[in-house]
């Protein structure tokens, strides 16, 4: 049988990371397989229902490059793709009705009152309402007056109180529960909708899908959809059950967290194949020992039974390294055209830009990083003389003030000021005066940049500052160090 995955979605807001990966997975399962991966829109919470968050899923989706093969604007023959548009052709009352005849469901008339005053239970650390089955009970006779009076009601699962309740899932294998802890749960609401519990197991199964992924913090409703395709007499689909997604503190990643979905990292400055190879290994390792992966290699290589069950830390640092790497691997003028705002933003100056990104692209992690590593081309920051001093090239403030004055005079005769004329004038110095090259071109870069971490050497910044600012930087550094040394004596 074909195998046929689908993205769920509500349209509440933002596409949460855990969203992200469930979507990426059932893409991935489908297409390592040839089968055909659907996009359903689910958005029966009318109460959650975000204007604009429907089109957030597909913007999302397309720039993660997870194409649906079905979907509300693909019609596969399944439609339709929506969930209110599929409540209008009465499919979801119509199975609560047939579950209804079969002794599966029950219509409930009880009001706010009397569910106020059910008993409570802790069923995995949360305190529930344990529904009664007070309406299981009531006469033919006055379920159909109630009906035709227009009494408001819901439509109930009738679920055994008595046994237990067994379902498979891929990962975790055989899970059984006990009936009692199964509570006659929704299927159709007082305004007609249907429970998203009861909406997914009927989507599903006529929208024959083969594979369901989700996180595992749906395990505790699994034998309630069980028992549903039990009622109807369906196979059930093959569960997967992801799991959690934790922060480094290993708490649930927040949905309102910086970093916790995909447009928050996009407007982070990380780059799209860089999230989604990332939220790949979210849980699933490969049988080969790499981290980068192209979504083509994503889609040969992803076998789900190698997702781990144990909860998978969301660290931002390897997502920065790895978006690092993506960096790097660009094409320079894919580069240069996502760098370019962040460049006019931080120089004004009329610097060349295409020169500075080149220093840069190696570099940085993430395109905002590209500020803080540039600024002191646009402005010398104020600094201190202790970072002439560097163990390793041997300098201090001494030794840099006699490098710094003996090279201005030289500095200022030359005229060549590319990157090449500078570093064989200054090459030569280091000659003469039989030093290693540390120990010259650490003041320099010092003094024309102020940092102690810059994105080129010396000389290719004192290219791109020209001769005019380059010297006036070195004088300062000059000025600096004289005090500093006369401090010192």
């Amino acid at each position: 049988m074909k195998i046929r995955t689908r993205y769920a979605p509500s349209p509440t807001g933002k596409m949460h990371v855990g969203n992200l990966r469930s979507a990426l997975y059932e893409f991935l399962i489908a297409k390592h397989e040839g089968g055909d991966f659907m996009l359903r829109i689910e958005d029966t919470d009318q109460e959650r229902f975000v204007e604009g968050a429907t089109e957030i899923i597909y913007r999302t989706l397309e720039k993660a490059g997870i194409t649906h093969d079905e979907g509300p604007d693909k019609d596969g023959g399944y439609g339709p793709y929506v969930q209110s548009e599929r409540i209008k052709t009465g499919i979801y009352m119509k199975y609560a009705e047939e579950l209804i005849e079969k002794g599966e469901a029950y219509y409930c008339f009880c009001d706010k009152e009397r569910l106020a005053s059910l008993k409570t239970e802790v069923v995995e650390g949360k305190e529930i309402t344990i529904y009664d089955k007070h309406c299981l009970s009531l006469p033919k006779e006055e379920i159909e007056a109630n009906l035709a009076a227009g009494k408001p009601f819901v439509i109930r699962q009738n679920n055994p109180s008595e046994g237990t309740t067994t379902f498979h899932d891929e990962l975790y294998g055989d899970i059984t529960v006990e009936n009692a802890e199964l509570d006659d749960m929704i299927l159709i609401k007082s305004d007609g909708y249907p429970t998203y519990n009861f909406a997914n197991v009927v989507d599903d199964h006529t929208m024959d899908i083969t594979h369901v992924v989700r996180g595992n913090e749906y395990l505790s409703s699994s034998p309630k959809y069980t028992r549903l395709y039990e009622a109807f007499g369906w196979e059930p689909p093959k569960y997967v059950h992801l799991p959690l997604v934790t922060d480094e503190n290993h708490k649930k990643l927040a949905k309102r967290g910086g970093s916790s979905s995909f447009e928050d990292l996009i407007e982070q400055g990380f780059l799209p194949e860089a999230i989604v190879n990332f939220i790949a290994l979210l849980g699933w390792s490969p049988e080969e020992n790499r981290e980068i992966f192209t979504l083509d290699e994503l889609i040969r290589q992803f076998d789900y039974h190698r997702i781990s069950k144990s909860p998978t830390v969301f660290d931002i640092v390897k997502l920065r390294w790895m978006n690092g790497e993506y960096v790097k691997a660009m094409d320079f003028d894919a580069f240069y055209e996502m760098a370019e705002p962040y460049l006019q933003k931080a120089l004004t100056r009329g610097q060349d830009l295409q020169k500075i990104a080149a220093m840069v692209k190696t570099r940085i992690e993430v395109f905002p990083d590209i500020a803080e590593m540039v600024d002191f081309f646009e402005e010398l920051p104020e600094y201190d003389a202790s970072m002439y001093t560097h163990k390793k090239m041997k300098t201090n403030a001494q030794s840099s003030l006699e490098v710094l004055t003996e090279l201005l005079p030289r500095l200022e005769v030359q005229e060549d000021y590319s990157n090449d004329g500078l570093y064989q004038m200054l090459s030569k110095y280091v000659e003469e005066k039989g030093v290693k090259n540390g120990y010259v071109m650490w003041p320099i870069r010092t003094a024309v940049s102020g940092k102690q971490t810059t994105p080129a050497g010396a000389t290719e910044i004192m290219e791109v500052l020209g001769k005019e600012e380059s010297l006036k930087r070195i004088r300062k550094g000059i000025e600096l160090l004289e005090k500093a040394v006369q401090g010192v004596s």
